[in-house]
């Protein structure tokens, strides 16, 4: 059986948690809001600088730990967070080491602080960047308790890859749609944050079209991608399944092959079904919270009451013992 650090990296367990990427994407095939891709260059700029920055100018002598460039890549699931730490990789000629932090908990429940070391080890011996997907799985919140077992180790691994960004002088690239859930501590660590936003109508017809093959997807004539684009306030990975929702529409109406076009038609109601299917979610969340949040109110509203009950019930419970042994003593007497 392999052991857990080699199917960590080499994926001989029954996930992989660490795939090694050769970057194939750039900057250029990216569709981004201006404010985001202005951010994303000026974190480039760093990259690019360091070693300007702390060898000839000489702060690598003043700064001997931190070195390493970490970069907080947030924003809304389908804003290109993924795709940008490939372009960046590639602008470098760098390697891509993608871990699934949440893969690898749950593989390996009580090695993952040795898992973190081994994967910042893995990129230095191969000069790659390294993203945590899902970051927020790893760099959570520390908790003050630490009572149970699986609290202390949480706070053991925040520990320790907050100790492997200081020592590491490569980059690491955090990606989350919830930032909010990173300790502080990552805050002084982080060289960059960078925000992916809901992209302009512009940008979005724009992804609208690069999701269409420009020879061979067969579109009808009254196919708009402007239009998509202002209606639809959504992010590129909602328009990707919606082109592909559409292509399925299309795809399986009656007739020959060669004779079925993609209508706009098809692009409005396969973005109206991805639009439903989030809300449905979103519902779902809700009202779970909600039923939560009524849950907590009602019971610390109850709680009163379960007192003075315990306590009502406390003092029949005396009054009835004492009324026992005063008729165990009369029937003695007599």
């Amino acid at each position: 059986m392999a052991s857990p650090l080699i199917s960590f990296f080499t994926g001989l367990g029954s996930r992989r948690t660490v795939d090694a990427v050769t970057p194939a994407r750039t900057l250029a095939d990216v569709v981004l809001a201006p404010q985001t891709r202005r951010t994303l260059e000026q974190a480039l700029a760093q990259v690019r600088n360091h070693h300007l920055i702390f060898n000839r100018w000489g702060l690598g002598e003043r700064h001997t730990s931190g070195r390493g460039l970490a970069f907080n890549f947030a924003g809304q699931p389908g804003t290109g967070k993924t795709i940008c730490a490939e372009a960046i990789a590639y602008e470098l000629g760098l390697k891509l080491l993608v871990v699934n932090y949440a893969e690898a908990e749950s593989m390996w429940f009580g090695e993952t602080p040795k898992n973190i070391v081994a994967t910042f080890r893995a990129a230095a011996e191969q000069n790659a960047v390294l993203l945590f997907d899902e970051a927020d799985a790893i760099a959570m919140r520390r908790s003050s308790g630490a009572g149970l077992p699986h609290e202390r180790e949480s706070n053991l691994t925040v520990n320790v890859l907050l100790r492997e960004l200081e020592s590491f002088n490569g980059i690491v690239i955090f990606a989350t749609n919830l930032a909010a859930n990173f300790d502080p501590a990552f805050e002084r660590r982080i060289r960059a944050h960078v925000l992916f936003e809901i992209p302009g109508p512009q940008e979005r017809a724009r992804i609208w079209e690069l999701q269409i093959h420009p020879k061979k997807t067969p579109l009808a004539t009254d196919v708009d991608f402007r239009v998509l684009g202002e209606r639809y306030a959504v992010s590129g990975g909602d328009i990707k399944n919606a082109v592909l929702k559409a292509a399925a529409l299309a795809a399986a109406q009656p007739g020959s092959d060669l004779a079925k076009r993609i209508k706009q038609q098809d692009f409005e109601s396969a973005m109206d079904e991805v639009l439903a299917a989030k809300t449905v979610m979103q519902q779902s969340l809700f009202a779970d919270t909600r039923i939560a949040a009524a849950d907590a109110v009602n019971a610390r509203a109850m709680e009163p009451l379960w007192r003075s009950a315990v306590f009502a019930a406390l003092a029949l419970a005396g009054i009835a013992l004492i009324t026992a042994f005063v008729a165990v003593a009369l029937a003695l007497m007599h």
